[in-house]
């Protein structure tokens, strides 16, 4: 097929290879302009970008679709595709472009649709501590995540498995999925399912509001929290006056009461919650690096009986 791609985050790069992999024609990439980062905040692209241009491929920035409508939706006539590819780009598709390609445009998304409609569905699949996750190809509507349904896979969250994890995960399932879907509507054997709407949830952008850690929730809520964090906004706490992200965290037990985020083991910091307890597999003290949970114990040695706090 000719395929326009739309993608910006490394999500979207396994998909963007795939499709290349797989005997597809690129015809462009539309990617969200440079974003300032960094100490300096230099202008850096995405790394959808950074793939296209060491493919060859010819990129666009448009600052919005929609107000750059007079040169965007020409442009992508012109370019003939067969199918418009859609993965985190990050822009709702306004309805001029979603009615140019024959076989319509194809998202891949990380939820088992309809739920976690939205920008977050991998971190809020861990937040809210489901035992299984998924991606879902669709066909894209005007609504936000609402088009009918292509093909799906479910897959099952680890124990101690963090978003990022997952993320990274999906990423690699979504694109062998998105080559499925594509071979499928080609050659007519994929029949779009409507979404069931009564069905439909939410999966918000996170904010670093979210980031302190209540540690007089369960010890499953509390081990969603912080691994459904991770790697960003992070979970907070404070042990003895020092600011500490708390990165992967495990169920030591589930069961037995304790005051909320005493440190019950100093050797393998094990924490106690509201019920049971977790035991915390990874760091970032403030100011340092990430490590793991034996490294930073041997550096800074909280004793049996300190209390992490939310920040």
């Amino acid at each position: 097929m000719n395929i326009v791609f739309m993608g910006t985050p490394d999500f979207a790069v396994p998909s963007l290879k795939a499709l290349l992999g797989n005997g597809h024609s690129v015809k462009a990439v539309f990617t969200q302009p440079d974003k300032p980062k960094g100490r300096g905040m230099k202008l850096t692209p995405s790394p959808v970008k950074e793939y296209a241009l060491s493919q060859g491929i010819e990129v666009y920035q448009p600052q919005s679709l929609k107000r750059e409508s007079e040169t965007v939706t020409p442009l992508i006539k012109s370019l003939e595709p067969d199918c418009i590819v859609v993965v985190a780009y990050g822009k709702l598709l306004p309805p001029e472009i979603l009615e140019i390609p024959r076989f319509g445009c194809v998202n891949v998304h990380g939820s088992l649709l309809p739920k976690y409609r939205g920008a977050a569905p991998i971190q809020w699949t861990v937040l809210n501590g489901d035992e299984y996750g998924g991606v879902t190809t669709m066909l894209l509507a005007e609504g936000m995540d609402t088009g009918d349904m292509l093909l799906s896979e479910r897959v099952k969250v680890g124990g101690s498995e963090t978003a990022a994890e997952l993320y990274s995960r999906l990423s690699e399932i979504g694109a062998e999925l998105l080559v499925k879907t594509l071979s499928g509507l080609e050659s007519n054997t994929i029949v779009p399912v409507p979404q069931n709407n009564a069905e439909a949830t939410l999966a918000p952008m996170l904010s670093k509001d979210m980031s302190p850690t209540d540690f007089s929730r369960t010890a499953a809520e509390v081990r969603s929290h912080i691994n459904g964090l991770f790697d960003w906004p992070c979970a907070t706490a404070v042990l003895n006056g020092k600011k500490l992200r708390l990165c992967r965290c495990e169920i030591a037990s589930q069961s037995g009461f304790h005051t909320a985020g005493e440190v019950l083991d100093e050797k393998d910091f094990t924490v106690g919650c509201g019920e049971g307890s977790v035991r915390i597999l990874e760091v970032q003290p403030e100011g340092s690096r990430r490590m793991s949970a034996k490294d930073y114990l041997l550096g800074h040695r909280p004793k049996k009986g300190d209390v992490l706090t939310p920040v």
